[in-house]
């Protein structure tokens, strides 16, 4: 391949994961079966916490599912078309997701999707994010601490395994991750976080 399309492997990865990470499945289901338009239901989010405040929860199972999905389908898909690209089909997915440009940049928080990219970059690391995640729901059944929590884990497990090439990027996932959270992160200072069945936050 000449020189000049050295770059295109990695445009191409970004590209795609981009693409994939940005469907709002969760609005699209929410939408699909009558549920409303997530953007004015319950915090705007759309992610599967805010399905769930629908009170469909067959809905907010999937949207969980497929968030996570695209972001393992992302990065496999990469993999297989431009080798040694999927680390960048990984973060474009999550931020696609974050900031999809059909939405205006408005969109989730990426907990799922970052779970989709750590098992398809190392599923030990997966393994241990789940674990976490739903840990935390169970016991303490608050969605912020709980997706926030699992994020952090993600670099903090691949560098406990030894996959010190992922850490840095798992990091940057993480802080964006938090980023996305800052509300949350007010409320859960201020002690007014709703725990997982409430109305707003999420």
């Amino acid at each position: 391949m000449p020189s000049d399309f050295t770059w295109a492997p990695a445009v191409g990865a970004l590209l795609l994961g981009y693409l994939l990470g940005s469907i709002p499945f969760g609005l699209l289901l929410a939408r699909g079966f009558g549920a409303g338009d997530l953007r004015s239901i319950g915090s705007g989010n759309i992610g599967a916490t805010n399905v769930l405040r629908t009170g469909r929860k067959g809905l907010a199972a999937a949207t969980l599912l497929l968030d996570c999905a695209k972001g393992w389908v992302a990065v496999v898909l990469a993999e297989w078309l431009f080798p040694g690209h999927g680390p960048i089909a990984a973060a474009a997915a999550f931020l696609g997701h974050c900031y999809p440009v059909w939405l205006r940049f408005r969109g989730g928080k990426g907990v799922a999707t970052m779970m989709g990219v750590v098992l398809a970059l190392h599923w030990p690391s997966a393994l241990v994010f789940a674990a976490v995640w739903l840990a935390l729901l169970a016991t303490v059944r608050i969605s912020s601490v709980a997706g926030m929590t699992a994020c952090i884990s993600a670099p903090v497990s691949a560098a406990w395994f030894g996959r010190f090439d992922l850490v840095l990027l798992l990091l940057g996932l993480a802080a964006v991750a938090m980023w996305k959270h800052r509300e949350n992160l007010g409320r859960l200072l201020e002690g007014t976080e709703p725990r997982i069945g409430g109305r707003k936050g999420g």
